[in-house]
């Protein structure tokens, strides 16, 4: 038996926007995927679970004693420091100016890539906003390794 044109013109019309609805919904979640900043501690880059591959938050605390700014010859500002969670450590390079609040002892949240030699070269960094302030996953990661915080 054979379809009705104006059915058949009907169900291609149904099909021809389920498939649009299917292509516009895969590229929203493909766009966004792209976009996420997800977080990791120093343990858990250590551990392997944050991709190499993509932008990663690494959040803790500068470990004290840890920050050297280096003098480049081609005038570029670097600045090398270690992020802890108070269980293991992750080296992290920057290549920009600091924000005015970052101190060693304070959270700290760098959004950038682990490199092949384990180093995190970050794209940015953002440091504390007053003497009470951690960032929320900061403190996650914290307790997380076993550290009491304290919130307000």
């Amino acid at each position: 038996m054979a379809m009705k044109p104006h059915r058949k013109k009907k169900l291609l019309s149904i099909i021809g926007g389920v498939v649009a609805v299917s292509c516009v919904v895969g590229l929203v979640l493909y766009a966004s995927d792209q976009k996420m900043n997800l977080f990791f501690t120093p343990t858990e880059i250590a551990q392997g679970k944050a991709p190499s591959d993509r932008l990663i938050r690494v959040g803790g605390l500068v470990k004290m004693g840890s920050v050297e700014h280096i003098d480049r010859a081609d005038a570029e500002l670097e600045t090398h420091f270690v992020v802890t969670d108070q269980k293991l450590d992750i080296a992290v390079i920057y290549n920009k100016v600091l924000p005015d609040l970052f101190r060693e002892g304070q959270g700290v949240v760098a959004l950038g890539k682990v490199n092949e030699q384990g180093t995190f070269v970050a794209s940015n960094v953002l440091a504390k906003h007053d003497e009470e302030y951690k960032a929320p996953e900061v403190l996650d990661a914290l307790e997380r390794a076993g550290h009491p915080v304290k919130r307000d």
